[in-house]
């Protein structure tokens, strides 16, 4: 890992869940929500945490319980994405974060929730920060999920900033795969659900505490 005094470039390409709001909440209720209505009584928390874990690791999940995990899948994700808005929240500081940002480079947003653009625009409206990102791409607009750098180089030419002068920020070892395999510079936050040693390990640019740092480290 390098340590950057100054992170030159003209664009940020957001995560959402771990980078942009807290998911935990909304990650262990529908864990909790999707047992209960299968029957089974919930694991321990850190075991329901490890689902989205394995999830975004695209690991297998069925040996966490002892049942099919094809049927809990299904119910989880449509559990997860219908709670979103009310069991997330905001990082600290990342609406004044984002204000800041915005007034020096442009911003987007890539997500890998399985969900039209709109779900998450209104969303981000709901926090009141949808004005910040000029793009926003979800897992529907692309064929390949992270770490495929698919998602970031449309996002890119879609904010028209060559993907060498973006600075990718996520919470996960995904992410800054994605980053590194599309040629951009990377930021991991240590604000989602993978340790600083499992960051480390992928070699970002930095590693925060979460998303507000990157402000210190965005020229003005």
């Amino acid at each position: 890992m390098n340590v950057v005094a100054d992170l030159r470039t003209q664009g940020i390409i957001f995560d959402l869940d771990g980078t942009i709001v807290d998911s935990r909440n909304a990650y262990l209720e529908a864990a909790k929500t999707t047992f209960r209505a299968l029957g089974q009584k919930p694991p321990a928390p850190e075991v329901l945490l490890e689902i989205p874990r394995r999830l975004e690791l695209k690991q297998p999940i069925s040996n966490l319980f002892g049942f099919d995990s094809r049927s809990f899948l299904d119910l989880y994700l449509k559990t997860y994405y219908a709670i979103t808005k009310e069991r997330t929240k905001l990082i600290t500081n990342i609406p004044v974060t984002l204000e800041k940002l915005s007034g020096r480079v442009k911003l987007a947003m890539v997500t890998m929730r399985y969900v039209p653009r709109q779900v998450i625009l209104e969303e981000l409206e709901y926090f009141g920060i949808a004005q910040y990102f000029l793009c926003v791409v979800t897992a529907l607009d692309t064929s390949e999920p992270k770490p495929s750098p698919e998602a970031l180089i449309k996002t890119s030419h879609a904010i028209d900033v060559p993907i060498h002068d973006c600075v990718i920020v996520g919470d996960s070892v995904c992410d800054i795969r994605a980053g590194k395999a599309a040629g951009a510079k990377t930021v991991a936050v240590l604000s989602g659900l993978f340790s600083w040693e499992e960051l480390a390990r992928e070699n970002p640019d930095l590693i925060l505490k979460d998303a507000s740092a990157i402000q210190n480290f965005v020229g003005k």
